[in-house]
């Protein structure tokens, strides 16, 4: 884990899952000795542009967002194509029970149970919430 490091990316924790084994090196303070970057390291990550005292907190994210992406380790193995990033776009608001929460409902699309238009639904919140807060993964597609 390195602050100058390549960022960590959905698409960089799609491919990691599929190692079978990764061994993750955190520094404290100040890093690595550059001995070990240069002579036994083959890749560094970073997790954002920002500095934590050690790598111990990015290395628990990246192992997070790996072995999420291991079959059989979500029960609903499926659903991870639906996650943000995946596909480049954000997910779609999530609701959950009570249908009506101090006066806030749930879409009526999504107590219809008709599945076609809740996919639909489902496609266009994640296209304007990404258009809304991330224009960015938009110009990368």
């Amino acid at each position: 884990m390195s602050a100058d490091g390549e960022r960590l990316t959905q698409a960089l924790a799609n491919r990691l899952s599929l190692n079978t084994n990764l061994i993750i090196l955190c520094g404290h303070y100040k890093g690595i000795d550059e001995r070990i970057r240069t002579g036994l390291v083959t890749r560094e990550i970073s997790i954002g542009d920002y500095v934590l005292t050690g790598g111990e907190l990015p290395a628990l994210v990246l192992i997070d967002a790996v072995v999420r992406l291991i079959p059989g380790v979500l029960h609903d193995g499926e659903s991870l194509l639906n996650d943000s990033f995946q596909d480049g776009l954000l997910d779609a608001p999530q609701y959950t029970r009570p249908a009506e929460f101090r006066g806030m409902k749930v879409p009526d699309v999504l107590l219809s149970g008709n599945h076609a238009d809740i996919e639909r639904w489902r496609q266009e919140q994640r296209a304007q919430r990404t258009q809304e807060r991330r224009q960015d993964l938009l110009e990368n597609k």
